[in-house]
Formats: structure tokens, sequence, C-alpha cells
């Protein structure tokens, strides 16, 4: 069994997430997102979906890019 790396659980079904090299072990999807997800620079809020980038930073939407300052920034329709 492998222990999950965000809640330390010894759970028998945990599952990898092999990322920018990094080999990371959970128990359940919410570990994974918790450890895993990106913040959006301008709410604070994780970001579950596709999110934006620009100039290096990430949000989870084009509103907050934009007032963040970000400029020409739209959502993918």
């Amino acid at each position: 069994m492998a222990r999950c790396e965000v809640c330390g659980n010894d759970y028998g079904m945990t599952f990898e997430v092999h990322a920018q090299g990094a080999v990371h072990v959970f128990d359940c999807f919410a570990c994974a997102i918790h450890r895993m997800a990106p913040i959006c620079e301008h709410c604070r809020v994780q970001i579950i979906g596709q999110g934006v980038e620009a100039d290096g930073k990430w949000y989870c939407g084009a509103h907050c890019a934009r007032a963040d300052g970000k400029a020409g920034i739209v959502d993918r329709v």
C-alpha cells in the first residue's frame, strides 16, 4: 500500500500523478486537487478547470485576468 502525500492515508487504491518530472501519490481526487491545482492570481481560488495564463501567471478565467490588468484575454467558448 502507498501513503497519500496530502492526508497521509495508507490506502490500497492510491494513484500516481506524474507531472513536471515528479511523481505524486494520492488516495482521492480531492487530495490531488489540493496539492496540484494552481491558484488564481486575482481571486485566489484553486483552478480546477482550464483557466487562462497571462504573462506567466494563472487565472481562473478571463474576468480575473482582466481585473488584474491583463489586456486582450478572453475565455475560450
